[in-house]
């Protein structure tokens, strides 16, 4: 079942979301603010977020931001502000989608499908991988010989992962990783790439599976 999040400060709103998405097979989270809302989606890890602009603790893209330090679930944006510039803002934080207040529920329903649609096919022919002596699961977040992996090691690999063969940019894992303002720590990059290896490849200093591109970035080799 699909685990949705709904964060907004306004009551009849989150009521109306709870009993329309339970509705159509859903399972509902919900918080008023942007740290319950970080706290739920670290611990209850939410297939998709449904999240007000103006929350009464901190901006909406601050919580965007703070996701993207760690995972790539989907975030559509449920706000009364219609300009132009807070959609920029919003989706360049990281929000997949924006739909402005007031809305019909039939198209936030199809925005909810449509985002989760694409959420899931880059992993779908990638479910577990290889790496040396460990095969590692992309559904049960499961590694075989007791690797632990902390949240942005696990988001780092697990773009890699989904994308087999390609060249994925420093700047591209930079964004979807850490969030846009660390385009530039390219540092954080070797560094993290670093600890996976010593996590996983047989011989560190050769890597097979976790590739540098100079110059350019990163690739997984299956």
């Amino acid at each position: 079942m699909t685990r949705v999040l709904v964060v907004d400060d306004d009551s009849q709103i989150v009521r109306a979301l709870r009993i329309n998405l339970k509705a159509h097979g859903y399972e509902v989270d919900t918080a008023r603010d942007g740290a319950s809302a970080l706290h739920l989606a670290a611990h209850h890890h939410p297939d998709l977020v449904v999240l007000d602009l103006g929350l009464p603790d901190m901006e909406g893209a601050e919580v965007i931001g703070g996701l993207r330090g760690w995972t790539d679930v989907p975030v559509i944006v449920l706000s009364g502000r219609a300009g132009s510039a807070d959609k920029v803002a919003a989706l360049d934080a990281g929000a997949d989608d924006y739909v402005t207040k007031p809305f019909g529920v039939d198209e936030l329903l199809a925005r909810i499908r449509a985002v989760t649609r694409r959420g899931r096919q880059p992993g779908d022919p990638m479910p577990v991988a290889r790496i040396g002596a460990h095969t590692v699961d992309l559904a049960e977040r499961s590694i075989s010989g007791d690797v632990r992996l902390t949240p942005t090691e696990w988001q780092l690999l697990e773009h890699l992962l989904r994308h087999p063969g390609k060249l994925i940019t420093q700047r591209e894992l930079l964004h979807d990783v850490w969030g846009p303002q660390y385009r530039t720590e390219t540092n954080y990059l070797r560094q993290y790439m670093a600890r996976l290896r010593r996590k996983l490849e047989d011989d560190p200093a050769r890597p097979r599976h976790l590739l540098t591109e100079p110059g350019m970035g990163y690739r997984f080799r299956p």
